[in-house]
C-alpha cells in the first residue's frame, strides 16, 4: 500500500478509537473560501489587533486541523482540485492536519442537493462507480489528507439518482464502498469520515452505512436546523459511538456573534428565533459560550474526538455593498473589523 507522507503513522495514532484510553482532540476550522478571499487582499487581525496571516492566527490559537471542501469541476475554479491541492500544501507546511471534504459534485452538496458533476451525469452506474474510485484515489494520492470525508451531509445519499439513499440504497452503498476502497488502497493512515447533517434520524442513517468500511461518524449541528437541545446532541453522540463502535466528530457547527450584517448579502442566520435563548445570545460572549459548551460535550462522549467550526473565514470580503459575498459574516471567527473574536480561544483551547 502507498502511505502518504502526511499519514505515515498508523490510523490509530492520528486519533484513537472509542475504546482507547487516550484521545488527540481534532480542533478544526473549515476555511475553504480563504483562497478566494485572499485574492481581495483582505486583512485579518489577531487578538492583539495586529494584522497577521489567517493560518498564523489559527495556529497560535491552538487550531490543529483545517477542513477543506473539494468540488470536481467548479465553474469558477474555487474549491477545485488545483486550488485545494495548492492550499493544502500551504496548510501542511504550517503544521496543520488536513481534513478533506469530497463533495462529489461541481457545487454544494448537502441534504437538499447531491448533483453529480457535469462530466459524470450521463455515465452508466458501473462507469460512475469507477469514476468515484479513480477520482478518490487521485485526490487522496495528491493531497495526502489525514482525514477524508466521503461526501458532504449525505443524509439523502450522493450522486443522485444512482446513489439516492431510499430510491437506490444498494447503489448508494456501492458508491460509498468504492470511495472507501480507494482511500484504503492509497493510504494506510488517512481516516475515513461519513458525514450526516443533524441528530434526528442519525441512527437510521448509520444503520444503513454500517457495512461500509469507515472510521469516524461526522455530524453537523446548527441550532437553526438541528434543534436547540444540547442534551439531545450529547445523547445522540454517545449512542452512535456506543452502537457502532466508532469515533465521533462534530463535522460542522457555528453560531452568530451578532444578528447585524456587514454587507448586502442575505445572512443565513439573522433572527432571534434562530438562536438558543436565553443561554446563548447573538453576542461575542454568546458565541463563545455556545462553542465552549458544544466542544465540552464532545469531550465527554467516550468516542468524541473533535469538532470543526464552519465558515470561520467568511468575513464580508467584497465590501459593504456586495450582494454576492458572505451570508455568514455574523458567524465568522472575526468581527466586522476583521478582529479575532474570543470564540477562537475556546476552539483551540486545552483538553
Amino acid at each position: 500500500m502507498i502511505c502518504a507522507s502526511s499519514c505515515e503513522d498508523e490510523r490509530e495514532s492520528i486519533a484513537p478509537g472509542p475504546n482507547s484510553g487516550q484521545r488527540n482532540i481534532i480542533k478544526a476550522v473549515d476555511i475553504s473560501s480563504y483562497p478566494e478571499i485572499a485574492l481581495s487582499n483582505a486583512n485579518y487581525y489577531n487578538a492583539l489587533g495586529e494584522v497577521e496571516p489567517l493560518l498564523n492566527i489559527l495556529k497560535e490559537e491552538g487550531i490543529n486541523t483545517i477542513r477543506l471542501r473539494l468540488w470536481v469541476n467548479p465553474s469558477e475554479g474555487h474549491s477545485g482540485f488545483q486550488e485545494v491541492l495548492a492550499f493544502s500544501n500551504e496548510v501542511k507546511a504550517q503544521g496543520f492536519k488536513v481534513w478533506l471534504s469530497i463533495h462529489y459534485s461541481d457545487t454544494w452538496a448537502d441534504p437538499g442537493q447531491q448533483s453529480p458533476p457535469m462530466q459524470w451525469q450521463n455515465l452508466s452506474f458501473e462507469a460512475l462507480a469507477d469514476s468515484v474510485y479513480q477520482y478518490t484515489e487521485k485526490v487522496v494520492r495528491a493531497i495526502r489528507p489525514d482525514y477524508v470525508q466521503l461526501g458532504n451531509e449525505i443524509n439523502s445519499g450522493l450522486l443522485h439518482p444512482h446513489g439516492h439513499i431510499t430510491d437506490n440504497q444498494e447503489g448508494f452503498l456501492q458508491i460509498l464502498e468504492q470511495g472507501s476502497t480507494a482511500v484504503r488502497t492509497t493510504s494506510s493512515g488517512c481516516r475515513i469520515i461519513i458525514h450526516y447533517a443533524g441528530i434526528s434520524g442519525a441512527e437510521w442513517f448509520y444503520d444503513i452505512v454500517d457495512s461500509v468500511d469507515y472510521d469516524i461518524i461526522g455530524l453537523s449541528y446548527y441550532p437553526i436546523w438541528h434543534g436547540k437541545n444540547l442534551d439531545s446532541l450529547s445523547v445522540t453522540m454517545q449512542q452512535l459511538s456506543t452502537i457502532y463502535d466508532k469515533d465521533v466528530v462534530i463535522a460542522e457547527t457555528a453560531y452568530p456573534f451578532t444578528l447585524d450584517w456587514n454587507d448586502y448579502t442575505n445572512n443565513i442566520v439573522g433572527l432571534q428565533e434562530h438562536l438558543i435563548l436565553p443561554e446563548y445570545p447573538a453576542s461575542p460572549g454568546g458565541q463563545s459560550d455556545f462553542v465552549r459548551d458544544v466542544t465540552n460535550r464532545v469531550r465527554t462522549v467516550d468516542g468524541g474526538i473533535g469538532y470543526c467550526y464552519w465558515g470561520g473565514e467568511l468575513i464580508a470580503w467584497k465590501g459593504p455593498q456586495a450582494t454576492d459575498a458572505s451570508p455568514w459574516e455574523n458567524q465568522a471567527l472575526f468581527d466586522f473589523s476583521y478582529q479575532a473574536l474570543p470564540v477562537l480561544s475556546f476552539l483551540g483551547g486545552g483538553e
